[in-house]
């Protein structure tokens, strides 16, 4: 990683020029760290079906737009397009019409492993000569024209009225920056001592809401130009059933508990400064229902066909839950997925590996613990052009 230096995730466009989550096929790998997001989401199907069931249909000469957005690099993304792709060719083919041709975009940050993505994608079917309906049948083949999308979804990223649905899941919890003031000593929002928004002051937390609520307004102001009449957009992020915004939950119980004590060993054993701890946080904020709805409302762009609360379990997947051992490395390995490229470009690769084997160190001695309290709570959105 070519970034060093102690405020990486202050800047918006060093955070933007940085960040993704961890590429590759490796242990560490978001592709190989991401089951239990395929597990939220696949609970979640009936509630994106309903939300495509309000989808208008465009003529079949049209060619039909899906954009998923924070796609990553794993699985996930493809299996989520292949779901929304088959399921609106469901709804042309029961009003006796033939599908439209289907194009996909798979954006994320410029960072992202799109490498690993596409070579992750089946080949396209074989248009040449043969229905829509033979291409669909054709095992292990797309059935939709694909993609790659570089940029911030915290700013326009297609052509106005050009998409039919936009996707995006477990990516709007981070922020497009960190407040800076929570990492300015000057100010009453510093967040000394920590490295995430969970048991902060109110000041800190207050901080990160209003960049929450920034990012969040710019989203949907962006979408709005972009989405046909007619579309649908669904939205699952990180969220909080507290009202206290730095009571985070599940999050909270993943970086503000063993992800901080593993910052703080690093302090004590003189590895790290307090300061160079200090200068890094994780740019997430996990909304409650009130929050997310208040900038919608206030945006206005969108109305909300469905908002809710959703219980997604445990971001652990462990084939022996009383192998404490393998919850450790499955924290570990969670984390990392997550952060570790944030982690890396602010205090090395070395120092790095030292700081998530204390995570997994001390999520081996909390197993019991985290497999019974560590739960994921998701906001899950519904909106069509208001």
């Amino acid at each position: 990683m070519a970034l060093k230096g102690d405020n990486v995730v202050v800047s918006n466009m060093k955070l933007e020029r940085i960040f993704s989550m961890k590429g590759g096929k490796g242990e560490t790998s978001y592709a190989n760290n991401s089951q239990a997001q395929a597990r939220h989401a696949r609970s979640m199907l009936h509630l994106l079906e309903e939300t495509l069931d309000g989808v208008q249909l465009n003529s079949p000469e049209v060619p039909f737009v899906v954009v998923d957005l924070g796609c990553s690099s794993g699985d996930n993304t493809i299996y989520i397009v292949n779901v929304i792709i088959k399921h609106m060719t469901k709804r042309y083919e029961a009003l006796g019409q033939e599908p439209p041709e289907f194009s996909a975009f798979f954006s994320d940050l410029p960072s992202n492993d799109f490498n690993t993505l596409f070579q992750l994608l089946p080949p396209l079917a074989n248009y040449g000569g043969g229905s829509m309906e033979e291409c669909l049948a054709a095992d292990n083949h797309r059935s939709y024209f694909a993609a790659g999308v570089p940029g911030s979804f915290y700013r326009r990223l297609f052509p106005a009225k050009s998409i039919d649905v936009f996707h995006s899941a477990f990516s709007l919890h981070w922020l497009s920056q960190l407040p800076e003031s929570v990492l300015d000593k000057r100010s009453t929002a510093y967040n000394k001592g920590r490295v995430f928004i969970h048991g902060a002051s109110e000041s800190t937390a207050n901080a990160y809401k209003k960049q929450f609520q920034t990012d969040l307004a710019v989203f949907l102001r962006s979408r709005s130009q972009e989405m046909k009449r007619g579309g649908s957009m669904f939205l699952v992020c990180l969220g909080r059933t507290s009202v206290d915004p730095t009571d985070h939950g599940g999050a909270g119980l993943l970086f503000g508990t063993h992800f901080q004590d593993a910052w703080d060993d690093l302090v004590q054993e003189g590895l790290i400064s307090a300061e160079k701890r200090d200068n890094f946080n994780i740019p997430v904020y996990a909304p409650s229902l009130q929050d997310f709805k208040e900038v919608v409302e206030a945006d206005g762009s969108f109305a909300i066909n469905k908002l809710q609360v959703f219980k997604g379990g445990s971001p652990l997947v462990v084939n022996q839950p009383d192998d404490a051992a393998e919850v450790g490395r499955a924290l570990a390995n969670s984390c990392r997925s997550v952060s570790g490229v944030l982690v890396d470009a602010h205090i090395g690769d070395k120092l790095s590996e030292e700081l998530f084997s204390r995570v997994e160190r001390r999520g081996t001695s909390h197993a019991k613990v985290l497999l019974e309290q560590l739960q994921f709570f998701h906001i899950v959105a519904s909106l069509s052009l208001a």
